[in-house]
């Protein structure tokens, strides 16, 4: 239980470290930390096989793609969260995570669908669909990962100054 919990909290941690936006750099690093928990959550409620494949899309997508989005800023000095308005926005998320997280009924829930173990779990299940129509979902998840490169391009675009404008 106290597992659960540490991993909940540090969670909405790494989410508000994304959703702060104080620097790309520290962005992507908040990014990979709250997928790892996320997946570490999964995992530990006995969905071990979703969070690895879930960690391998996240690191093989999302990471690839704002890795270059970093490598097209130019940012000598980045943003730390000292800054008064960084701090500002973490804190404010912060204090909005406990007041709905009181207003909704308190930090404790029923959450997980394992009635008994057993070898053939419905998440592997999935794999054999993933195989059976694979091609058509994997041009999907690449036009989707494309098209997600581009919209990050667009957004760091006009923030800082871009090694690239080309692009």
């Amino acid at each position: 239980m106290y597992v659960s919990m540490l991993l909940g909290v540090s969670y909405v941690f790494w989410l508000i470290g994304v959703s702060s936006n104080v620097s790309v750099y520290y962005g992507v690093v908040s990014l990979v930390c709250a997928a790892a928990t996320g997946c570490g959550m999964l995992a530990w409620k006995g969905s071990s096989f979703l969070a690895l494949m879930l960690f391998l899309v996240y690191l093989g997508g999302m990471l690839v793609i704002f890795a270059y989005s970093v490598t097209l800023v130019m940012e000598p000095f980045p943003a730390v969260v000292e800054d008064v308005m960084g701090g500002l926005w973490f804190g404010g998320y912060i204090v909005l995570g406990v007041v709905v997280t009181l207003y909704s009924g308190g930090w404790w829930g029923e959450v997980g669908d394992i009635e008994a173990l057993s070898v053939a779990r419905i998440e592997t299940l999935g794999l054999s669909l993933l195989y059976g129509m694979g091609g058509w979902v994997l041009l999907v998840a690449a036009f989707g990962l494309f098209l997600t490169f581009f919209v990050v391009l667009v957004l760091v675009q006009g923030l800082f100054r871009v090694a690239c404008r080309a692009i």
